[in-house]
């Protein structure tokens, strides 16, 4: 048992850390929607594990200063066999599964899942709005939300239109038909009503009936109606659905101060917006605090400051970093490098949770980096951990054939001493 280090397995598992970063973000940035979000976390990991996993394994054979020569002439075959099954798909799982945990909504509070879009349509929205941006905006938030979503879009003047019941957005082809609904929308021309609004929005949440489903609900008006706030939101209030409304382009203090107390009352937000082009950057500072998280992306919402997430992310990265160790210590059939593996990765795991925990900030660019300075503490630490806990040379298989009852002398089964006087394998 020796303390030693492959120094071009360690600079080849930094680079198979990099380029599992660079496919881990491309995924990230091109697969929601399309997939559940927990899926693509476990491919982000599953990815980066197969990755530093190919690199170790190439550069043990360059150079096998860890498992022995004899590992490169008899038994590098049935690594690469290993590889597969040992990286992408054991960490594939263990990520689906702690990001799913991660998901839940411990604490009372639920992660936002339903949208109920509230739009004015009256006739004072043609100078407001003459391009009709606000559902330009719509159409991009929508195009944005994953596919365990639901939207639903109510629009009014004096009266109220249903044009999209609640709908799961499962895939590109139901968006595209709501926004084909958008599209052949007839302007409203009549008067502002928002209590009326309210009350189909709130019928609407009720029809859904699911209570474990967070809700929230994006009103955008120009003008000014009455409204008895205590009954028209004491659901609201009741049920914890928050309402953000974005005035646009008011002029009159009585409506600025309306959507401000609708908002107010129920946990929402209020944002002033005085030119119709500004929607979007409206619509998607609202998404951008619905309480999103993942393991690998800031936490947003009521939960951003939660200490149980908090620990919740940092020990899901302890774990998956030694499930990455334990998966190499399984290519490699050695049960040294196992365990010196696992114990780096779990080490290397940590430091990562902290780096994930305190460094992302909500900035693209930054999050970037600090997502590949995380992946690269993964993949250094776990290479370097030879250096604390001692390895041992494996030059034999993990299992052996037995002739009556005994291990033959050419198998090299577990418990027995080699000619050469070392154990082998798990």
């Amino acid at each position: 048992m020796r303390r030693k280090i492959n120094l071009l397995l360690l600079l080849f598992s930094l680079v198979g850390g990099a380029v599992g970063f660079v496919v881990g973000e491309i995924l990230l940035n091109r697969l929601p929607g399309d997939l559940p979000g927990m899926v693509i976390i476990g491919l982000y990991f599953g990815i980066l594990a197969l990755c530093i996993g190919v690199f170790c394994l190439v550069a043990e054979m360059t150079k096998p200063r860890l498992n022995g020569s004899s590992w490169r002439q008899r038994y590098v075959g049935a690594s690469w066999k290993l590889v597969v099954p040992a990286t992408l798909v054991m960490v594939f799982v263990v990520g689906l599964a702690l990001e799913f945990v991660y998901e839940l909504n411990l604490g009372g509070l639920k992660q936002v899942k339903n949208i109920v879009f509230v739009i004015d349509d009256s006739g004072s929205m043609e100078a407001s709005d003459p391009d009709n941006s606000r559902y330009g905006a719509t159409k991009m938030l929508i195009n944005k939300m994953d596919q365990d979503k639901e939207a639903a879009i109510i629009v009014f003047d004096d009266r109220v239109q249903l044009i999209q019941p609640f709908v799961r957005l499962k895939d590109q082809g139901v968006k595209e038909e709501v926004f084909s609904r958008l599209d052949g929308l007839e302007p409203m021309q009549g008067g502002t009503n928002i209590d009326l609004a309210l009350t189909e929005a709130m019928d609407q949440i009720k029809s859904r009936n699911s209570s474990s489903r967070g809700t929230l609900v994006i009103l955008l008006s120009d003008g000014y109606s009455e409204v008895d706030t205590a009954n028209a939101l004491s659901e609201y209030k009741k049920d914890g659905i928050a309402i953000n409304a974005i005035g646009l382009g008011l002029d009159n203090a009585e409506g600025s101060a309306l959507l401000k107390e609708i908002a107010s009352q129920t946990g929402g937000q209020y944002q002033d917006v005085a030119e119709a082009d500004q929607l979007t950057f409206a619509f998607q500072k609202i998404y951008d605090n619905i309480g999103e998280r993942t393991l690998v992306t800031k936490r947003t919402g009521p939960m951003e400051d939660s200490g149980i997430y908090m620990a919740l992310r940092i020990l899901s990265i302890l774990l998956i970093g030694a499930v990455i160790g334990l998966g190499l210590g399984i290519m490699f059939d050695n049960r040294y490098l196992a365990k010196s593996f696992s114990i780096g990765g779990a080490a290397g795991g940590i430091l990562a949770g902290l780096l994930l925990e305190f460094g992302l900030s909500g900035e693209e660019f930054i999050d970037v980096i600090v997502r590949l300075l995380a992946c690269l503490l993964l993949a250094g630490v776990i290479a370097l951990f030879t250096l604390v806990v001692p390895v041992k040379e494996n030059q034999g298989r993990i299992s052996g054939r037995r002739r009556n009852g005994h291990s033959s002398p050419a198998s090299n089964g577990i418990g027995e001493r080699p000619r050469d006087g070392v154990n082998r394998g798990f």
